[in-house]
């Protein structure tokens, strides 16, 4: 799941960028008022002056996404174990997302990354329950907002965690079932299951949130049907493109410029051939130094166009791929980057380009 635009990077953790979505920033604030106007022992509306209650509650709500944080931490330090990269970690409103470049196929590697999560906020909930009876209540007593405050974070991350066991895909309990599954049937077949029992286990949660009512459980029931729905789409198109490489559907003869050519000539030649995006190639080496699209063009004022040149404008971080990795992660980096076209190069020279559109193609192809 990518959140382009509206996050920010905060930080890294084991060199994991550690993002803030624009939900969060809505959410902290509401969670900081609802535990300053809870009632004891899980808010802190007793507590005077109002400036300490609001205080204490912006603390519990900061320290509760931290242990959010820790919380994805722990599936993302089991991921790393098998191999699996994560891209980053995203607080939004509705908690955590470790981002990863691929999805863990291994049933026992599955089960083991998603039962992390869990255990670690059930640990860091028994932890603070053991400090609030050696510590807290001992030096503080159960007046003060410390003995809320602790209490407050063992009883929430105890429930997080036991919540997040439900099978509920894409949950981490989902994805525990899921794993379980794997072991009996194709890694499709028991997503597709898994998919199901957790949209199931959606509907049930809108109902529940229409009879308490309830509109947090209604906007998490939304959010794990379209997400459970999402991954399964995902599944699908993975297992269809199955061992589908870049050199079988990829682009050989690529149009390509030069770095000194002007923009007006470069956008006679978009007209002319009727593509967008072009690589940039070193006029001695051959090699590609950069790539240039009708979206870099139009930054260019018109009366500029004429004699400022492809150099000036191109993007030089190029993003490349080799011809014989699979397509599947080919479109996923063309998702994560935000990006239409993808250079395929091998030792620095050009052996073609693949697009969005010659993958949606190639999928629908497959389909028939």
């Amino acid at each position: 799941m990518k959140f382009p635009l509206m996050s920010i990077q905060i930080g890294k953790i084991m060199s994991i960028p550690i993002k803030l979505h624009i939900t969060f920033l809505l959410i902290l604030p509401l969670f900081a008022w609802i535990f300053s106007i809870q009632p004891s022992p899980f808010g802190f509306l007793e507590i005077e002056p109002a400036l300490t209650r609001y205080f204490f509650g912006t603390i519990a709500a900061i320290a509760l996404f931290i242990c959010v944080i820790l919380h994805e931490l722990g599936h993302s330090f089991v991921a790393m174990k098998y191999g699996i990269k994560i891209k980053n970690i995203t607080l939004m409103i509705f908690g955590g997302v470790a981002s990863m470049e691929s999805i863990p196929k291994a049933p026992k590697a599955e089960f083991l990354i998603a039962l992390a999560g869990p255990s670690v906020s059930i640990i860091l909930g028994i932890i603070s329950l053991v400090l609030l009876n050696i510590w807290i209540i001992p030096v503080f007593g159960i007046e003060s907002p410390f003995f809320i405050l602790f209490n407050l974070l063992g009883w929430l991350n105890i429930v997080l965690g036991i919540f997040n066991l439900l099978p509920a895909f894409p949950m981490d309990g989902g994805r525990i079932l899921r794993a379980g599954l794997a072991t009996q049937m194709s890694h499709i077949n028991a997503t597709r299951i898994a998919v199901y029992i957790g949209q199931s286990f959606a509907v049930l949660m809108v109902i529940f949130g229409i009879l308490i009512p309830n509109i947090f459980f209604i906007l998490i029931a939304f959010f794990i049907y379209v997400a459970a729905s999402e991954e399964l789409k995902v599944m699908e198109i993975n297992t269809l493109l199955g061992d589908v490489k870049i050199r079988d559907i990829m682009t050989v003869n690529v149009e390509s410029v030069y770095p000194d050519m002007k923009i007006n000539a470069l956008l006679d030649l978009m007209f002319n051939k009727k593509h967008m995006g072009y690589p940039v190639i070193n006029t001695t080496s051959r090699t590609v130094i950069g790539i240039v699209t009708f979206s870099d063009v139009q930054k260019i004022p018109i009366d500029k166009r004429d004699f400022t040149l492809v150099r000036d404008v191109m993007a030089k971080n190029i993003i490349s791929i080799a011809s014989d990795e699979g397509v599947f992660n080919a479109l996923n980096i063309l998702y994560q980057n935000g990006i239409g076209r993808l250079l395929v190069i091998e030792n620095g020279v050009l052996k073609g380009i693949i697009s969005r559109t010659d993958i949606i193609v190639a999928i629908q192809l497959l389909k028939k």
